[in-house]
């Protein structure tokens, strides 16, 4: 976001910053892809770990090398590190899968 401009009554041009986005703001809105959560925090859109996420979008033995959540990494060519962002709907419909008894 691009912070807001205010004028003073001398008509100098303050630049003040947008409110950050707090968890409430989080949940009224239904994001295409999130990001996994820092260490040691929760999802804000479902409450899941970070460990929990990634047994849910990498390859691993938990998931019989098989991610049952879509999940795509960003990142510049050549470089060893990158973004990892998972596919939201992909995730709500392996949970709702769970809920209703599915085999996911």
């Amino acid at each position: 976001m691009k912070p807001r401009l205010h004028t003073t009554e001398t008509g100098a041009a303050l630049a003040t910053e947008a409110p950050a986005a707090t968890p409430s703001a989080a949940a009224n809105h239904r994001p295409e892809f999130i990001r996994l959560p820092a260490p040691g925090t929760h999802c804000v859109f479902t409450g899941l770990t970070r460990s929990g996420l990634n047994e849910l979008i990498l390859p691993c033995a938990a998931n019989r090398h098989r991610p049952p959540v879509r999940s795509v990494c960003l990142r510049k060519r050549g470089a060893k590190r990158g973004v990892r962002l998972i596919n939201f709907d992909s995730l709500l419909a392996y949970l709702h899968g769970l809920e209703s008894g599915g085999s996911n």
